[in-house]
């Protein structure tokens, strides 16, 4: 089973980009890009914190201890900044994804012929990222986007439309078995272990009870 990317952590790099004057502590300036990095970070940590409530600049500016202009050097807008974790979703999903489709999947008594075996390792691949990275979970599901820019929604479903498009493709040809029927059931099943994560304060596990759910889902 391909494993997900670790969750994101905080730098514990100090945050401000100026040293400071003689007779204190020197704080090393961040490398070109190494800024962004660490607000991404930051704003994932905020996310995993239950609760819901929406993370504004000026608290993400103080989790770094600098300016909302500081972030504002790197970011032109806090959009940008959820398009930056966007991106780290689907570069991480999607790799993952071309993997598992790109491989000989060895043979598996639970998940039945090569195509539901395919599909049951992407649907557990997006539940194990997911749960190591609930700050993303959250994005995933719209419920950090709800007050945000109406793009970044619509960029989060045509994420899980072409998850979607690749289940269809790996259970194209299973016998016994309607592609696109069973691939809009996967995705609206992922759909609902995501939401009830965050919803539980991310107490109900995405992977829970998984592989008997994906053996009755994939036949």
């Amino acid at each position: 089973m391909p494993d997900a990317t670790d969750a994101p952590e905080i730098s514990s790099e100090p945050a401000s980009d100026d040293a400071t004057g003689s007779g204190s502590i020197t704080r090393k300036r961040p490398k070109p890009g190494e800024r962004k990095v660490q607000i991404l970070q930051a704003l994932a940590s905020m996310l995993e914190q239950p609760g819901g409530e929406r993370i504004t600049t000026s608290a993400l500016a103080a989790r770094l201890g600098v300016s909302e202009a500081a972030l504002y050097r790197h970011f032109a807008s806090k959009a940008q900044m959820f398009e930056g974790l966007i991106e780290f979703i689907e570069h991480s999903v999607f790799t993952l994804i071309n993997q598992i489709s790109g491989r000989e999947v060895a043979p598996d008594a639970l998940t039945g012929p090569d195509g539901a075996r395919q599909a049951a390792k992407i649907l557990a691949m997006l539940m194990q990222f997911a749960e190591k990275n609930p700050g993303m979970a959250r994005v995933m599901v719209g419920d950090a986007l709800v007050f945000e820019n109406e793009r970044l929604q619509q960029r989060m479903n045509l994420f899980f439309d072409k998850t979607e498009a690749a289940l269809k493709q790996a259970l194209r040809g299973t016998p016994g078995l309607d592609a696109q029927v069973v691939a809009a059931v996967a995705i609206a099943f992922a759909m609902g272990r995501l939401q009830r994560f965050v919803r539980s304060g991310f107490k109900r596990l995405p992977t829970e009870q998984l592989d008997a759910s994906l053996a009755r889902i994939l036949g």
